[in-house]
């Protein structure tokens, strides 16, 4: 219900916690003991940091959808897909599947008598939402200026390009295992580093000749 309550809404904290987790991730989750100290929960009762990241993400689909020529429709389509697709749809899926294995395998109680804990399926979907941001800026902003280059058919663009979704993909993987590494009932968090290592194989894999860019981007536009 607050999602439509905007007066309600810190926009300002949101925009704090944006700039932390690019520089200083670790510090945002620290904020986390409070909220469960005073809201009895560990995930965000704020919808503020969604809310300004969708709407970061429509405008990055009107930037890309005017560059491409895409039209009112268009830049429609790619906004609704973008951010119920992208953000929205891919974001549940991830946090129901993270949700699932941190209560059913990584939780537990030191004390036999201890109030049993958690992993709330919104917090699931808070780390996804922190996870996200570093992607959207690479994938969403810093791609968009680099168009030109990853469009041309030579090394250099398979570089520059893969390495964007590489960085991306390992930030988020990075992101998430911060996220589930914060609460104190979790053990074996470092199994959210996992990926890591099937991310460097498919990036030195990509090199040989496979343009991550140019193939996604075909696929949006």
């Amino acid at each position: 219900r607050r999602i439509f309550r905007f007066p309600q809404m810190d926009f300002e904290f949101a925009m704090w916690q944006m700039c932390y987790l690019l520089i200083a991730p670790r510090r945002v989750y620290r904020n986390i003991y409070y909220h469960k100290q005073t809201k009895n929960q560990w995930a965000r009762d704020d919808p503020a940091f969604l809310v300004l990241l969708a709407s970061l993400l429509s405008l990055s689909a009107v930037a890309w959808g005017f560059a491409y020529g895409l039209g009112f429709v268009g830049i429609l389509r790619a906004m609704l897909f973008m951010v119920l697709v992208d953000f929205l749809l891919v974001g549940s899926l991830v946090a129901t599947f993270s949700w699932f294995v941190t209560n059913r395998f990584l939780a537990h109680n030191a004390m036999a008598h201890a109030v049993e804990q958690k992993v709330e399926w919104a917090y699931a979907f808070d780390v996804h939402c922190n996870s996200f941001f570093p992607v959207f800026l690479v994938l969403y902003v810093v791609q968009f200026f680099f168009v030109p280059l990853l469009q041309r058919s030579s090394w250099i663009s398979i570089v520059v390009g893969n390495t964007m979704y590489f960085v991306s993909a390992v930030w988020y993987v990075y992101g998430t295992f911060l996220g589930y590494n914060a609460l104190p009932f979790l053990e074996h968090t470092e199994l959210f580093l996992y990926p890591i290592i099937i991310c460097i194989i498919l990036f030195a894999a990509s090199l040989f000749g496979f343009n991550i860019s140019q193939s996604v981007l075909a696929l949006y536009f």
